[in-house]
């Protein structure tokens, strides 16, 4: 068995010696594993750092197995990342969201997200609405997905303005209100596509937290990112 094709590198792990168990995401083959044999040495090690975007070509003989990667650099990351922090640590949090999808799972659509982020040169309001839109798609594509589309009450499609944490739904202003702080705050960017403040965006990383946390968090027994918190507090102050 053999395939070749381009992936975003999203983590590694040592292996004897010499080499390393090799993380990547690809369109079409989703988050698939490979042993990288020399993985260790210098000149690799520049290459098989995560963000990278690399050319792979894998074999096994049999699809089953853990299969051998070759690796040849397409667009390394590295120095830019070094000199941003904000970069650096939206890179690694991608990586790390990334790994919670299912092996050899096809997430195109993640991956392009992922890609779009990690080009951008958005300003820190614009980066903290990308990566809040990104974790409510990594929901989707887990299966846990957010129905914001009318009140659970009432059926309504205007004034939403919270989510049930029970349910997942949106639900109305009129609705929510009985329910006091028990609510979560739906952003008004999740609901109108407009432009955040800092206040929407804090109400967006709590409303996915929220359910990243009940859902793939807390059944894996894992605990959040560490960069999640330090990333959320540069792109919209503590939460």
């Amino acid at each position: 068995m053999n395939w070749s094709g381009e992936g975003l590198i999203i983590g590694t792990r040592r292996h004897g010696e010499t080499s390393i168990i090799l993380e990547a995401m690809t369109a079409e083959r989703g988050r698939h594993l490979g042993l990288v044999r020399g993985g260790r040495s210098r000149r690799m090690g520049a290459v098989l750092q995560p963000g990278n975007w690399v050319q792979l070509s894998w074999r096994a003989r049999l699809d089953e197995h853990l299969g051998a990667y070759t690796v040849e650099p397409l667009i390394q990351r590295a120095a830019e990342l070094m000199r941003d922090r904000q970069k650096l640590f939206m890179c690694q949090l991608l990586c790390q969201h990334l790994r919670l999808l299912p092996e050899r799972d096809p997430h195109r659509g993640i991956l392009i997200s992922v890609l779009e982020i990690l080009k951008s040169d958005a300003d820190t309001t614009g980066a903290g609405k990308a990566l809040a839109r990104f974790e409510m798609q990594l929901l989707d594509d887990l299966g846990f997905g957010l129905d914001l589309s009318s009140c659970a009450a009432t059926g309504t499609t205007v004034d939403l303005s919270h989510v049930s944490p029970k349910s997942g739904r949106a639900v109305s202003r009129a609705a929510a209100l009985p329910f006091g702080e028990r609510m979560l705050v739906l952003p008004r960017f999740f609901a109108d596509g407009g432009e955040p403040d800092r206040t929407d965006l804090q109400n967006a990383f709590r409303l996915t937290g929220f359910f990243l946390g009940r859902h793939v968090w807390q059944p894996r027994e894992i605990s959040p990112p560490h960069t999640r918190d330090a990333l959320i507090e540069m792109l919209a102050g503590p939460l």
